[in-house]
């Protein structure tokens, strides 16, 4: 589970455990139910890492709601958006393994996660990741109960496939872009895990790009953000 899970739900096993000392049920009873659900939210289970060249995995659990062409920066190629429920496991992984260059937080709305216009305009992450390949991004995204969005690396970290790398709290939405040559293999609708379910298939061309990679210092400040 994630040390969050502990810092939320301990303190309210020990409120219920007081109301109980002092003979009342139904208060405890509710502080118990809710220490159940952060100790549910918070968890963090193992995956199985696919371990296929050119595989890139699910950044989150949740349902693929979008799969379209769009450009990043100028480059063509494609979103792939995973809305993340609040009974989905709510810790992110690396789609794929390499050099995180930049890491930006951009403030923002909170509206609907499931809602196109989240992609754009709601507070988020934007983790930029040089691998072997190209380079690929990915948005942690804030909704309208999420408002609390978690990256643990910062610029010039190297990440394997499948390494943690934030969390959302409360149900959100996480982007992957990817360049137009790599060939997605999910549809919307789909119910995808992180760190284990294959979003694309992305050969390498450029072998030892993410090691060569120069990191982008500027925004590291920002790794780590967590706004409201």
């Amino acid at each position: 589970m994630v040390k969050e899970g502990y810092w939320i739900g301990i303190p309210l096993l020990i409120v219920g455990g007081i109301g109980l000392f002092l003979g009342s049920y139904g208060v405890p009873f509710v502080f118990f139910l809710l220490a159940a659900f952060v100790f549910f939210f918070f968890r963090d289970p193992e995956r199985a890492v696919p371990a296929e060249p050119g595989c890139v995995v699910s950044p989150a659990d949740g349902r693929v709601v979008v799969v379209t062409p769009e450009e990043w920066e100028g480059t063509p190629g494609k979103r792939i958006s995973v809305f993340l429920a609040i009974w989905d496991v709510h810790v992110n992984r690396s789609p794929a393994a390499g050099y995180v260059t930049k890491v930006t937080y951009k403030p923002g709305k909170f509206f609907v996660a499931a809602r196109a216009r989240a992609s754009v305009e709601n507070e988020q992450n934007v983790i930029c990741l040089a691998t072997d390949a190209g380079e690929i991004v990915v948005k942690q995204i804030a909704g309208w109960i999420a408002r609390r969005v978690v990256c643990w690396k910062a610029a010039g970290t190297m990440v394997a496939r499948g390494e943690r790398i934030g969390l959302i709290r409360f149900g959100s939405r996480m982007d992957l872009w990817l360049p137009k040559d790599a060939e997605v293999l999910v549809r919307p609708g789909e119910h995808v895990l992180a760190g284990s379910s294959v979003l694309a298939h992305w050969p390498v061309r450029n072998t030892g790009q993410c090691r060569a990679a120069e990191p982008r210092q500027e925004n590291s400040e920002l790794a780590n953000s967590g706004r409201r």
